[in-house]
């Protein structure tokens, strides 16, 4: 769940987190103060992100953005970290529209739109230029149509959640082998636990707001995340090493309750979409540096950062049923446009 710089420069994390908390804190009191009582479009927006991650340092500034570019007319406020429910709480609150807008993993939209999950497949993508290609060309516009299908809208082009790595606070995960029995956290998500299944390890479904104390307890020994959010959610206090797995990356979409969606002019809805489509291309490129800069802070706060070899787990998964098992699920279309820019699979 942190990140960010002007968009020239690069990045410098204490000087992002000071910017960032100081953007937090001062932007939106001087908008609220100016249009306060202008407002005709009073929205809420959730995420489950600690309030220093990019996804919401970026937020907060497209918010600011909007709200000074509709005059006032659309006011939303942000609450990060869970504060209106869990990931899973407010999946069902932005459909029934006590929430507007919230920002979601692929990995948990899978539960309701199964096609969001197929990005998650284990070791698809190597780099971000190809998931880049992917998700902003027919792959994430074949997704966003499936998600229009449930009742939600995407919108805008989906973020960057990064490369998902996994932690551990006993055994040092070094090799497929090393997985075999391993109590690790997963998100409320089929793709991760079928994946960690599939490599003979024990993956338990644990939402968000409840993973440093189920880490903490040892209720599990492990679990997998991009290093921004074992950065800022701090789990590097209870977890003893992370393996550079990067077994599989992850998206964030913002994502819109429609009535609510709709009920906005058309005037509007551009403004928003044009300002969370700049906000998105920010924070992509924040997830990108922070990625590589935060193996060397992790290592400060006294994990132990282990290269892996990602071939040999990629090559351990193509021996399972895995692959095959989810391009049945997924059907042809979907999966030979993964295949498309991921190359072939299995």
């Amino acid at each position: 769940m942190t990140g960010r710089s002007n968009n020239s420069g690069g990045i410098d994390r204490r000087s992002f987190l000071k910017i960032s908390a100081a953007a937090a804190v001062s932007l939106p009191l001087f908008s609220i103060s100016r249009w306060a009582n202008a407002a005709e479009f009073n929205y809420k927006l959730a995420t489950g992100q600690d309030p220093t991650h990019p996804v919401n340092v970026r937020l907060q500034e497209a918010l600011n953005r909007i709200r000074e570019a509709t005059g006032g007319r659309v006011d939303i406020k942000l609450f990060p970290a869970n504060q209106l429910g869990s990931d899973t709480d407010l999946l069902s609150q932005v459909r029934s529209g006590g929430v507007e807008f919230f920002n979601q993993s692929s990995a948990v939209l899978a539960t309701l739109t199964p096609a969001a999950g197929i990005v998650n497949t284990g070791f698809a993508f190597t780099d971000y230029d190809t998931v880049w290609k992917a998700m902003d060309g027919e792959l994430g516009r074949f997704i966003r149509t499936k998600i229009s299908e449930t009742g939600l809208v995407s919108v805008c082009k989906v973020w960057d959640n990064g490369f998902r790595h996994v932690t551990s606070s006993a055994r040092e995960i070094r090799t497929p082998e090393d997985l075999k029995g391993f109590k690790i956290r997963v998100p409320q998500a089929p793709m991760l636990t079928s994946l960690f299944k599939a490599l003979d390890a024990g993956p338990a479904p644990i939402n968000f707001n409840e993973l440093y104390s189920a880490l903490q307890t040892k209720v599990v020994e492990g679990q997998e995340n991009p290093l921004p959010i074992i950065a800022t959610a701090k789990l590097y206090e209870v977890q003893k090493s992370v393996s550079l797995t990067g077994h599989v990356w992850d998206g964030y979409w913002i994502l819109g309750n429609r009535r609510a969606w709709q009920r906005l002019p058309d005037d509007l809805r551009a403004i928003v979409e044009r300002e969370f489509d700049r906000a998105g291309q920010d924070q992509r490129a924040d997830i990108a540096r922070l990625s590589t800069s935060l193996q060397d802070e992790l290592k400060t706060k006294g994990l132990t950062v282990i290269e892996v070899d990602r071939q040999a787990f990629r090559a351990a998964l193509a021996k399972t049923s895995f692959y095959g098992d989810w391009k049945a699920k997924y059907g042809e279309e979907a999966w030979s446009l993964l295949e498309k820019y991921a190359g072939k699979l299995g």
